[in-house]
């Protein structure tokens, strides 16, 4: 069972595609499915807060490895769907008996906008989580090859370089795209953090090659080869479902990029670190939610994370001891996307009981800058 709670997400997506299909009404049902089945399964299953041992690593890896395609696949359904110039695919109809033009008409237009929703959703969930979880193995190349085709689903390659090189360094820091300070408006910073993080990671990316003779248009750039994997997934989408299907993907992928920087968002909110002094397990909001950290693969366990990147997902530290976020994550993105007053009031008590409990004399003092500039303390 330990084993088998990891693959959830590989069978939601295959449930996805029954639901989107075979359903009426099935992306709406899905996308609110999926949402209650992550928020009430972390307000009312107890948290986990223990680390179990594994024996056999593969079967951890395969899950992430088998969202590849499905996801691939999930998008190109999504796209044959939502796209008026598609022809019907004869794989489709003749050996699955889908009629897809019979689907289409059956959706109401809140289908189609929950169905480019939990596209979305599972290009961050199923796409850039365990994504960001291959590219932290840097001596590996085949998960570092998949990290970096998950990613480019969210044409986020610039994720693999400075998440790995500049957030891990710099988070709670001023210079950190992806930390966000004390009252900060969560549409600013997921533009302001998508702009610095493309040019953190060309600085990284430049300063890295500076080590080694190379032309800067070859396979060796990971920039240019990261945007060419992203392009050539956006092809296949103009090829299934033209100008449309190109701009169905890039949307999903737009959407789905800007709700991990609503999670970067949440996890560092309002936390602060002296500039040179070492990264702690204080230094991210935790949680131990059971359902957000199963979708997640242990994202959740981010102090851990933190402290330690090399770790596996399954070897994360629950670390209970460490800032709590009030509510699992989907819960905690939702009430940053739609309740923003909501969100900031949650999360001024917990920077409270964070610059009581937790920052050192000199955090404190940085702490207290912010809470002038926000107005929210």
């Amino acid at each position: 069972m330990k084993y088998l709670k990891y693959y959830i997400s590989t069978l939601t997506l295959i449930v996805g595609f029954y639901l989107c299909l075979a359903v009426q009404s099935g992306p709406t049902i899905l996308f609110f499915g999926f949402s209650l089945l992550i928020i009430l399964g972390d307000i009312l299953i107890s948290e986990e807060d223990s680390k179990d041992h594994y024996s056999h690593p593969f079967f951890l890896n395969l899950p992430m490895y088998i969202n590849l395609p499905l996801l691939v696949l999930f998008l190109l359904m999504t796209i044959s769907l939502l796209s008026n110039n598609v022809a019907e695919s004869r794989i489709i109809s003749e050996y699955l008996n889908i009629n897809l033009s019979k689907v289409k008409n059956s959706f109401y237009f809140f289908d189609k906008i929950s169905l480019v929703a939990i596209s979305s959703l599972f290009i961050g969930v199923m796409g850039t989580v365990p994504g960001h979880e291959l590219v932290h193995r840097k001596t590996r190349k085949f998960d570092m090859f998949m990290g970096n085709w998950l990613l480019s689903l969210s044409w986020d390659c610039a994720f693999a370089l400075e998440h790995v090189y500049g957030h891990h360094k710099n988070v709670g820091l001023q210079t950190d795209p992806a930390t966000a300070k004390r009252g900060e408006n969560v549409y600013a910073f997921i533009f302001r953090a998508i702009l610095k993080e493309q040019k953190d990671a060309w600085n990284i990316f430049l300063k890295q090659s500076r080590k080694t003779k190379f032309s800067f248009i070859s396979i060796k750039n990971k920039m240019i080869i990261g945007y060419i994997r992203s392009l050539s997934i956006t092809t296949v989408a103009y090829a299934l479902g033209g100008f449309e299907g190109a701009m169905i993907f890039l949307l999903c992928a737009f959407i789905a990029k800007s709700l991990l920087e609503v999670i970067n968002y949440t996890e560092h909110y309002g936390l602060v670190r002296v500039p040179g002094e070492k990264v702690c397990p204080h230094h991210s909001w935790n949680s131990n939610s059971i359902m957000s950290s199963i979708y997640l693969y242990n994202v959740t366990r981010h102090s851990s994370h933190h402290e330690k990147s090399s770790l596996k997902y399954w070897e994360l530290r629950p670390y209970k001891g460490a800032p709590m976020m009030p509510y699992g994550y989907l819960a905690m993105l939702y009430l940053a996307i739609f309740l923003p007053p909501v969100f900031h009031k949650l999360m001024s008590k917990k920077l409270v009981d964070w610059d009581n409990e937790f920052a050192s004399k000199n955090e404190r003092m940085l702490a207290e800058r912010q809470n002038l500039s926000s107005g929210l303390l």
